[in-house]
């Protein structure tokens, strides 16, 4: 599976983005499809998932600003972000896996080359 995440930007505090990850390759309906994001000296932190059947999960911190939804026809996962904070900056990645929702990056097979988020205070 190869990943293309776009979508990433400069952007206000309380605005929007919506990061988008086109998958090609192998079976992309079957996948579970997480994004996470890294700040600069951090570690990768998961943000949210999405399984095959449409259960979700995501980090406590952006529960109600964020919505994960995928297009199968498109092979392609969003990451809707509403409400965005400074502390969301970061650049994001895509990654997909196999079987259940895991938000441990290692537990991904597949990632995607990241995007740039900035949220200017």
């Amino acid at each position: 599976v190869q990943l293309q995440a776009s979508g990433g930007g400069l952007v206000q505090a309380g605005g929007s983005l919506r990061l988008s990850c086109a998958a090609s390759g192998r079976t992309f309906s079957t996948y579970v499809m997480g994004w996470f994001r890294q700040a600069p000296g951090k570690e990768r932190d998961f943000v949210a998932a999405t399984s095959w059947s449409g259960d979700t999960s995501y980090t406590d911190s952006v529960k109600g600003r964020f919505t994960i939804s995928r297009d199968f026809a498109e092979n392609t996962v969003y990451l809707q972000m509403n409400s965005l904070k400074p502390e969301d900056t970061g650049v994001y990645y895509c990654a997909g896996r196999s079987s259940y929702v895991t938000p441990r990056p290692a537990d991904y097979d597949y990632w995607g080359q990241g995007t740039q988020v900035t949220v200017s205070s």
